[in-house]
């Protein structure tokens, strides 16, 4: 669950219960249960090939319940190095993509799903590690101690957050582009929600607007950052939620992790919408027409009140299960939730004459929309490892007493 990722290790041994601090959404986290490739392989894969996938998968469950998720740098990079030879395994030629069962345990509810496809592992690995890059890019803001809610927020670690983002999305888009659509219709109608097609697509768009969010946070704090550098920015950010919001609410049969998420992405997209309203109403204010001032309060009116709904949606998403805490005010937000409500009621009364006499013009404007700038990074899947190929492979042939001799050792050793 990404809401745990404070609360648990990765392969969920409980640590003493705190109430963890979300900043980056973790839609969820599923890791491998071990597994053995002999049986299915026997014969046809040279005995190394099969000890080394066998192995590789297992030292990445083994790292799931001895490392802590928040530095999860190691078992990124054993997920890599695994990518390497279950690429061989989807490779049509060699014909072995159905032949061994793979086993998932997801870390919200324990419940385990295995499904004989290597298309699906690989959609498991790489989303792993979409999961594992948003993890990191939360505990960028994590403070150390943990009592305190206080957001850490440093230039770099807000940098280095919009870098793990757009990779995060990277792994992502992947899934969405070069994965799912190799996997047949009857396996995708019993995945998990958290790997269903809307759900990927609400998670790559969601790290892309947090990304656009912790750029705003960056122009706010930049001396030389413009008005309409801000108002872009938050408009963008206000895209990227309401497309997220979009593909996770056209999902019907969303979990109670999955009303989770969907209460986090409308939080934030309240929060860009009230922040876009401020911005585009600053540079409103500009101009010398009186309907300009007029619309400018207006644009201040509707910011003010979207703020106090964005924080009932921070509430909200708190409470949902499983209960979190928000970071105190950081970014954008900690400076409008005090310019918001004071631009507000000052410019309100200052051009109060104005809207007595012109209240026909009293209509709130329409956001611009600009075109999105920030994308994904584009992940390039690992070449396929030399083992595979096929050509240099030596099998020795097996007697039918010694292969049923081999079965049994295996059978006792996964008892």
């Amino acid at each position: 669950m990404g809401c745990a990722v404070s609360v648990y290790r990765v392969g969920g041994n409980k640590k003493p219960m705190k109430i963890p601090v979300v900043t980056v959404f973790v839609p969820s986290i599923r890791v491998p249960v071990n597994s053995c490739f002999q049986k299915q392989l026997k014969g046809l894969v040279p005995k190394d090939l099969i000890d080394r996938l066998t192995s590789f998968r297992n030292q990445i469950a083994l790292l799931t319940q001895e490392t802590d998720v928040t530095a999860g740098s190691e078992l990124l990079r054993a997920l890599e190095d695994y990518l390497s030879l279950l690429v061989g395994l989807t490779d049509q030629e060699l014909g072995f993509r159905e032949l061994v069962e793979f086993k998932w345990k997801s870390l919200d509810d324990g419940r385990e799903i295995s499904v004989a496809d290597s298309w699906f592992e690989l959609l498991c690995v790489v989303h792993m590690m979409a999961m594992l890059t948003l993890t990191e890019a939360n505990s960028k803001f994590i403070p150390g101690s943990t009592v305190s809610c206080e957001t850490v927020e440093s230039t770099d670690d807000v940098r280095c957050a919009v870098e793990l983002l757009v990779k995060a999305a990277g792994y992502l888009q992947f899934c969405l582009r070069e994965i799912l659509v190799h996997i047949p219709p009857h396996i995708k109608m019993k995945l998990p929600v958290d790997l269903q097609e809307h759900v990927l697509e609400a998670a790559y768009i969601q790290a892309l607007g947090q990304g656009t969010e912790m750029q705003l946070a960056s122009a706010v704090e930049c001396k030389n950052a413009t008005l309409s550098v801000k108002r872009r920015l938050a408009c963008e950010q206000l895209s990227y939620f309401s497309q997220a919001h979009y593909c996770l609410s056209t999902c019907d049969n969303l979990n109670g992790y999955g009303k989770k998420h969907l209460s986090f992405i409308k939080w934030k997209y309240l929060e860009a919408k009230a922040a876009a309203y401020y911005y585009h109403g600053l540079i409103t204010d500009k101009g010398t027409e009186p309907s300009c001032h007029i619309t400018a309060v207006c644009c201040f009116l509707a910011a003010e009140e979207i703020l106090t709904e964005s924080k009932k949606a921070c509430l909200n998403f708190c409470l949902t299960v499983p209960i979190t805490r928000a970071p105190t005010a950081w970014g954008a937000m900690k400076h409008l939730n005090k310019k918001i409500p004071e631009t507000a009621a000052k410019k309100s009364q200052m051009y109060a004459y104005l809207l007595e006499q012109e209240k026909s013009l009293e209509v709130l404007p329409e956001l611009p929309e600009f075109e999105l700038s920030l994308k994904a990074d584009e992940y390039q899947m690992p070449n396929k490892d030399a083992a595979w190929e096929s050509e240099k492979w030596k099998i020795p042939t097996q007697t039918l007493r010694t292969h049923m001799t081999d079965d049994d050792e295996e059978d006792d050793a996964d008892k």
